[in-house]
This record gives structure tokens, C-alpha cells and sequence, in this order.
């Protein structure tokens, strides 16, 4: 009997401090006095009440207190430190989880699948890839490898950490595909460039009948605005008002950017007025848009609106204006937005804005104001990219001396680009000095360095196909290579004649004209015509800069087959139509 009361009372007294616990929530203060308690009442072996004592200091950001009441507790068992990890990482406290996971090691606890998921979670915030493998040798030992919620997080870090490989053997031998592995797979294809995988994943997906989510969404039509993808972006989009999902602020900037990058610069601006909110990111995407299509007052018009009736605009947004402002040769509008940054918005210019504002002065042909921009960007030291940007002018304005002043600087910041040594050799060629394109030629042997490969996608009902210059992998090859060759006479009969100048000049000269013919935005170009209807545009997307000759031919073949032609290379856009092209040839 007595021992019952004692029962009773003992429970009683554990209530109240369970209560007490509750009642603090996650402030330091009352959880401190709560602890004392538990230390006065002898209760320092109560784990249940030790456990949600520690997981609300560390959910109200205590972290260092949380840190020092764990060392203390004698006999953690494996429920606290779960609680605990997963606390932490969910907080955004991910090296106190690994400091807490260690712990958890060395007092030889039972490690539960809870406390891995969240170990493997906060490996992947720090991209901490040593350790996240020792952990995934502990989900091995303790047999997790069916756990899909462990399996899922391990996708996520792998990806995270670029060891595409691995997450893709982990992805592939889960018994049980959660829609977390699934994202997780997806958007680590598509963040490190591969977003071709990433779309031919989202189609397996489709086919094994997972409902997606605004995640998947988000990075699938990244992944189509690399691409150039707009029949899938478009099918997204249709998808989103069928299900009647909310399209946030997030959703939003993503179809601004695939519909801008995809070159539908209408429904980009009706996506982009429809969204009840408009953040500083939106705002910005829309002026993207328009810079990257050579539409310089337009993308000025919205920065005008945003300044207006938006938010402040940011860093990211001046890069935005500047880029729209030297694609469009809107000098003045770009020294007003550049002083305006410094001046009004007190936004120190970053290397970015520098490369935007040579880029803009050298291809209006203001050569002199643009070198001295460099010069004048003390202490910033000029990176490649500036040179870059005065390099092109040069060439374009055919300025050699400043040309040579620029190459030399170039290649004393990055000595083994290949890219640099065309476009020097390029310049040389201009100026006739063929004894120099000769030098560089031999450097480039001797340095065993090979210019970029450029490909071109090219995106055919919801399909992307890749084409390589002179390419014969794909199955209608001949058929391509058949309707180029007639394309081109009738190119040649309006008027088009072969720019040699595009090739590197070592080539030879049957070598030139096969090298050109079969430029890899030719070949994608021919495959385009041949499947898709009389009077449909034909959109493809370039790695590199189209080239000079590709960008004529281009011309004559709007004209021949009478249809508009929409090419984004490295940098923009060019809409062909009738012979002439959006850019003015200002590219």
C-alpha cells in the first residue's frame, strides 16, 4: 500500500516537472530554472525529462547550452540523441549535430535510422563528404539500406556534394523511390549543368506514376530553361493551372526565367503580371529576360516600374540592368544605372558590374573609356572575364593595339584557357601578322590544349537532342547532312557567302568550308526544319558564342525557308527573321 502512494507521488512530482518543461517552451530563462529543479529533485537520470529539456533549449537556438547539458547527462540512451541530432539539424545547427552524432559514437549508443537520416541531412548542408561517407558505412553495418527515408538523405548528399555517380547507385538500388529521392536526384543533376539527365529523370518519374511536387517543379523548369526546353516548361505551366497549385514567388521566378530563357518573352511578362507578390528576385528575372533578347528599353522600362512601385533593387539586379544595357548599346542609360548604384542604393560594384560595363563601353566602340574602367577599378584586380569583355571589342571594332594589351593581360591571369588563345589568334589574323597566329598555334600544341567543344540542343515534341560539330551519332544522319547540303546551296544562290574567318586559321582551306558547313547550330538547325511544320519556329540553344559564320548563314536560311529562327548562345539571344537578326549584329 505505502509503496503505491509512493508511486503515485513520484509520478505527481514528474508531471509537474514535465509541466514546467511545456510551459517554458523553448526559452532559456524558464528552462534553466526547470534544469535546476531536476538537479535539486535528483532527477539527473530522468531521460525522458532530460531529453525534452535539452531538444527545447536547442530548438530555441541555446545551442551552446544545449551543448554543455549533453556532456552532463551520464547515461544518454539512443532516443535522446536522435531527438537531439534531429533537433539540431532542423535548426540549422548542423556541426552541433555532428558533434552530437560523434558524442552518440563514443558512448557506444544504438544508432537509430531518425538519427542517421538527420547526420547524413547535416553532412549535406556542410558538404562535409568525408564524414557523410563513415556514416553511410554505419547505415551499411546496421542494415538501413531498405530504410527509404535514410536511403532518400543519402541521394541528397551525395548530389549536394557533386558525387553525382554515387547518389545516382544509391538512387537506383532504392528498394522503395520517395519523392525526396526523387528531387534530390533531379536537382543535382540539373544544379551541376546536366539537365538533360535531369529531364529524362523527371520523364521516368512521370512513367512510375510518383505525384511531383512545387520542389520538383522548381528544378525541373530550371533544368528546361538550361536546355532551352520550352515544350516541357510549357507542360509544367499547364500542369500548375490544372491542379490549380499556388504559383509563390518561387514558382513564379522559375517560369519567368524558363519562358525567358526558352526565348517566349510574352508569356515570361503575363507570368510575371499575373503573381500577386513580386519580390526583388522576380523583378529582377524579368529584366534578365529582356536584356538577354537584346530588349534594352524594355528591361529598362520594368527596372524604372521596380523602382517605382517594387523593392529596392539589389546587387544581382544592377548586373541584370547593366548586361540589358550593353546587349541593347543603351550607353547612357548604363553610366546612369552604374552611378545610380554606388550613389543612390550605396551598392559597391562587384566584378560582375565591371564585366557589364567594358562589355557595354568596348562594343559601343568607346575602346579608351572602357580600358580605363579597368584601370580605374582599384583595389578590385581585373579578372579574366574583364579582358574578356575588352578582348571581344577589340575584335569587333578591329582595334589590334588594345587587342594585343588585353590578350597579353589575359593570358597572364589564365595561361592555359584554351579560348583565350582562339580569340588572340583571331585578332592577330585581323592584323595580318600571321607569324604571331602561327606562335599562338604552336603554344596551344605544345601546351596540349584543345578548344571547348561546342554543341547545340535543339528540343523536338518534349525531346532535347544534341548535336557536336560534324556529328554523325544520330540515327538520321544522312538525312540531316542531305537537307544541310541543299539548304546551303540555296543559301548561296540568295546571296551567302562562307566567313572563314570563324575557323581557327590553322585549318585547312577544304577544311575550313567542311568545318563551317557542319557548325554544330547548323546541324541542329537542318534536324529542326526537317521535323517540325511549315511556318513553326525553330528555337536552339548554343554552349558557346554562335559563330560569325553560323550567324549569316542563319540570315539567308530565315529567308529561304521563311521561318523565324530563335538562337541562344553563351551570352543572349538572336531572333532571325526575313534575313536580319534582333542583335544588330552588335553580339
Amino acid at each position: 500500500m505505502f509503496h503505491h502512494h509512493h508511486h503515485l507521488r513520484r509520478r505527481r512530482r514528474r508531471l509537474s516537472l514535465y509541466q514546467f518543461l511545456l510551459l517554458a517552451g523553448r526559452r532559456i530563462k524558464p528552462l534553466q530554472q526547470v534544469h535546476a529543479q531536476i538537479i535539486t529533485s535528483g532527477k539527473t537520470t530522468d531521460l525522458p525529462l532530460l531529453t525534452k529539456l535539452l531538444t527545447s533549449a536547442c530548438a530555441g537556438h541555446a545551442i551552446l547550452y544545449t551543448r554543455q547539458l549533453v556532456f552532463s547527462v551520464t547515461n544518454p540512451d539512443s532516443f535522446l540523441f536522435s531527438s537531439l541530432i534531429k533537433t539540431s539539424t532542423n535548426h540549422n545547427f548542423p556541426r552541433d549535430s555532428l558533434i552530437f552524432y560523434r558524442h552518440m559514437l563514443s558512448c557506444s549508443t544504438e544508432c537509430s535510422n531518425h538519427a542517421l537520416t538527420a547526420v547524413i541531412k547535416a553532412c549535406a548542408s556542410l558538404s562535409a563528404l568525408g564524414t557523410g561517407k563513415n556514416v553511410h558505412s554505419l547505415v551499411l553495418v546496421h542494415g538501413y539500406v531498405s530504410d527509404s527515408f535514410v536511403q532518400a538523405a543519402l541521394v541528397s548528399f551525395y548530389a549536394k556534394c557533386n558525387e553525382l555517380g554515387v547518389a545516382r547507385k544509391v538512387f537506383d538500388e532504392m528498394p522503395q523511390r520517395t519523392l525526396v529521392a526523387w528531387n534530390s536526384i533531379i536537382s543535382g543533376y540539373e544544379q551541376n549543368g546536366l539537365a538533360d539527365e535531369a529531364i529524362g529523370l523527371f520523364n521516368r518519374m512521370l512513367d512510375s506514376g510518383i505525384e511531383f511536387d512545387s520542389v520538383t517543379i522548381v528544378s525541373v523548369l530550371s533544368a528546361c530553361s538550361q536546355v532551352g526546353a520550352l515544350g516541357l516548361g510549357q507542360w509544367i505551366h499547364e500542369y500548375i493551372n490544372r491542379k490549380d497549385l499556388h504559383v509563390n514567388t518561387t514558382i513564379g521566378t522559375s517560369l519567368i526565367n524558363m519562358y525567358g530563357r526558352c526565348g517566349d518573352l510574352i508569356k515570361a511578362k503575363q507570368v510575371f503580371e499575373s503573381l500577386d507578390l513580386q519580390n526583388v528576385v522576380t523583378w529582377t528575372a524579368m529584366i534578365s529576360s529582356y536584356g538577354m533578347h537584346g530588349y534594352g528599353m524594355e528591361a529598362m522600362e520594368v527596372f524604372h516600374l521596380m523602382k517605382l512601385h517594387g523593392p529596392p533593387p539589389n546587387s544581382v539586379t544592377f548586373i541584370a540592368v547593366l548586361s540589358a544595357c550593353a546587349h541593347a548599346g543603351l550607353v547612357t542609360e548604363g553610366r546612369l544605372a552604374y552611378a545610380s548604384m554606388i550613389g543612390n542604393y550605396q551598392i559597391m560594384p562587384k566584378m560582375e558590374h565591371h564585366v557589364s560595363m567594358v562589355d557595354m563601353l568596348g562594343r559601343a566602340g568607346l575602346l579608351d573609356e572602357a580600358y580605363q574602367h579597368i584601370q580605374d577599378m582599384n583595389p578590385i584586380k581585373p579578372t579574366a572575364a574583364v579582358w574578356t569583355a575588352l578582348l571581344g571589342a577589340c575584335k569587333m571594332h578591329k582595334n589590334i593595339s588594345l587587342g594585343v594589351v588585353a590578350a597579353e593581360n589575359l593570358l597572364a591571369i589564365e595561361p592555359h584557357h584554351p579560348g583565350h588563345f582562339v580569340l588572340i589568334s583571331n585578332i592577330y589574323a585581323m592584323a595580318g601578322q600571321m607569324d604571331r597566329v602561327e606562335m599562338v598555334r604552336n603554344v596551344m600544341i605544345n601546351k596540349g590544349l584543345k578548344k571547348q567543344v561546342g554543341y547545340t540542343t535543339i528540343e523536338v515534341d518534349k525531346k532535347t537532342y544534341l548535336f557536336c560539330m560534324a556529328d554523325t551519332s544520330h540515327p538520321e544522319t544522312d538525312k540531316i547532312y542531305r537537307y544541310l547540303d541543299k539548304l546551303m546551296e540555296r543559301c548561296r544562290e540568295v546571296g551567302y557567302t562562307p566567313a572563314f574567318e570563324s575557323v581557327m586559321h590553322e585549318v585547312e582551306e577544304e577544311e575550313r568550308v567542311h568545318a563551317l558547313r557542319y557548325h554544330s547550330e547548323k546541324l541542329a538547325l537542318a534536324f529542326g526544319l526537317l521535323k517540325t511544320g511549315e511556318g513553326s519556329i525553330i528555337r536552339i540553344v548554343k554552349n558557346l558564342r554562335v559563330c560569325e559564320d553560323c550567324h549569316i548563314a542563319i540570315k539567308f536560311i530565315s529567308i529561304v525557308t521563311k521561318r523565324k529562327i530563335i538562337v541562344r548562345d553563351k551570352l543572349r539571344f538572336h531572333h532571325f527573321e526575313n534575313g536580319s537578326c534582333s542583335c544588330l549584329d552588335y553580339w
